[in-house]
């Protein structure tokens, strides 16, 4: 699954972004709401070897794919999906600090959303997210998507009892979306 879109390509994780994704995904800031934190290189290299034996989605087994500028070669963050048989699939995004706050997760998503909706006839994406992630609170809410659950303390991550916030998006809402016009499909 390769997508691509005004700015960004989303394509496989290469041998070459071990040391990108090992120093992103490693910073405290950025892990600090995410469940997988490479603990060293040699990990961050084991995971994109463990990824690049999967070519496309299959149910029930995260999907990992890289996030890159256009003609540049440089990993600048990563996009998961995981799907289930019954046509849903859960989703997640983490950038490097310096892609952070100009909208390419935004970009990113949006593209996924229009994969997944369209190509794989997907019925419905949800996230998961800690409510103290104000920015992935604002993506998820930028996309149009809406908060449907809001669990208490439901979550024993990493020694702490956490909160966690389930927005979802169907397919029909999506291209309600889109056909709000050029202008709004364009900013999302």
């Amino acid at each position: 699954m390769e997508l691509t879109t005004a700015r960004l390509r989303i394509d496989a994780l290469r041998e070459g972004d071990a040391a990108a994704l090992f120093g992103y995904r490693s910073d405290p800031e950025v892990s600090r709401y995410q469940g997988w934190r490479p603990a060293s290189l040699a990990d961050a290299e084991g995971f994109i070897r463990n990824q690049s034996g999967i070519a496309v989605p299959s149910p029930g087994e995260w999907f990992q794919r890289a996030i890159r500028r256009h003609g540049e070669p440089t990993l600048i963050g990563d996009l998961g999906l995981c799907l289930s048989e019954d046509g849903q699939a859960e989703f997640g995004v983490t950038l490097a600090p310096d892609a952070q706050g100009h909208g390419l997760a935004r970009e990113a998503v949006g593209a996924l959303f229009d994969g997944l909706f369209g190509g794989l006839d997907i019925h419905r994406v949800h996230a998961s997210v800690d409510p103290r992630n104000a920015s992935s609170m604002a993506l998820l809410k930028a996309l149009g998507m809406r908060q449907e659950a809001h669990f208490r303390e439901s979550l024993l991550f990493r020694g702490e009892w956490v909160d966690d916030v389930v927005f979802a998006l169907l397919a029909r809402e999506w291209r309600e979306i889109g056909a709000k016009g050029a202008g709004f499909a364009a900013s999302r």
